[in-house]
């Protein structure tokens, strides 16, 4: 399940294709991490919207997800952003968050945009 999330991840957080091995072990782990501290339940359906997001292109494109091009790999995705159907578009965000976590979570990575997370809680979002 990885490897799919990672595939779909190059096109979402584009430096991904740029990391080294040690990188993408480092975003497969904490995204591993997360997926196995949830429901089962919850897993199946990641599990099964991912094969949806790799094999629907078949429909239109005659290609898996992982053999379309770049820019129609941009289309696709966009189209399940904007799905008609609830469920397709959870199932985006849902991706999506994890790519996120798991590339912007890295410490070298929030250093370097500034990512300070507060140790307290939230307390500074209500002043003084």
């Amino acid at each position: 399940m990885i490897d799919s999330l990672l595939c779909v991840g190059e096109r979402i957080a584009p430096g991904i294709t740029e990391l080294d091995e040690a990188g993408h072990a480092r975003v497969s782990a904490m995204i591993q991490h997360a997926l196995d501290r949830r429901r089962p339940a919850l897993r199946r359906q990641l599990a099964i919207f991912l094969a949806v997001l790799r094999w629907s292109p078949v429909l239109r494109y005659g290609r898996r997800f992982d053999r379309l091009t770049p820019a129609r790999q941009d289309a696709v995705l966009r189209w399940f952003h904007d799905a008609p159907l609830a469920p397709l578009r959870q199932g985006f965000w849902g991706v999506r968050t994890l790519i996120y976590m798991g590339y912007y979570g890295r410490p070298e990575v929030a250093e370097a945009i500034g990512y300070r997370p507060s140790r307290t809680g939230n307390a500074f979002l209500h002043g003084p």
